[in-house]
């Protein structure tokens, strides 16, 4: 029987296996029988691999968030900085200089279109472009589960997935 010191070693192992995108899954499994643990203690060691992943996984998905804030935050400071620039530049009125670094002047964009009508019936058929209809799959969940029959359209089917509490 090995002892906790090397079961934690070896658990160890096994995560940092599973956290690498280079490792075979042929060679995970491998390692996993070499351990010589009966099936509970495999599921054991499993479980406690997959809690660490998940808690792996949280914290990248905190850090991505974090990360998109303050790239949002850097987005709006410098289109604030850049629309107060131009305004000092338009009121000042010098609409173009130089500096030793850099070069600043205020141009002209190309035109936008600004829609006047949004009511599709009034735009000519010229303008519009035709859609594929979608299929709504959560109403026809929603149908099925409430005993609406949609032979040969659509079913429910259950699969079966591991829990681990």
């Amino acid at each position: 029987m090995s002892t906790l010191y090397e079961l934690t070693a070896d658990f160890m192992m096994l995560l940092e296996m599973a956290e690498d995108p280079d490792t075979d899954p042929v060679a995970f499994e491998d390692t996993m029988e070499a351990l010589g643990l009966e099936i509970e203690d495999k599921a054991d060691g499993y479980a406690k691999v997959i809690r660490q992943l998940e808690g792996n996984i949280a914290a990248c998905k905190a850090e991505i968030q974090r990360l998109k804030t303050a790239a949002t935050v850097m987005d709006n400071n410098i289109k604030r900085m850049k629309e107060n620039l131009q305004d000092t530049m338009e009121v000042t009125g010098k609409r173009k200089f130089k500096t030793p670094l850099f070069s600043f002047n205020i141009q002209k964009n190309p035109p936008s279109l600004i829609l006047d009508e949004m009511d599709t019936a009034r735009i000519p058929a010229d303008y519009l472009i035709p859609q594929e209809p979608k299929i709504d799959t959560a109403k026809l969940k929603s149908d099925i589960k409430a005993g609406k029959d949609l032979d040969g359209i659509a079913h429910l089917e259950s699969g079966y997935s591991l829990r681990i509490k």
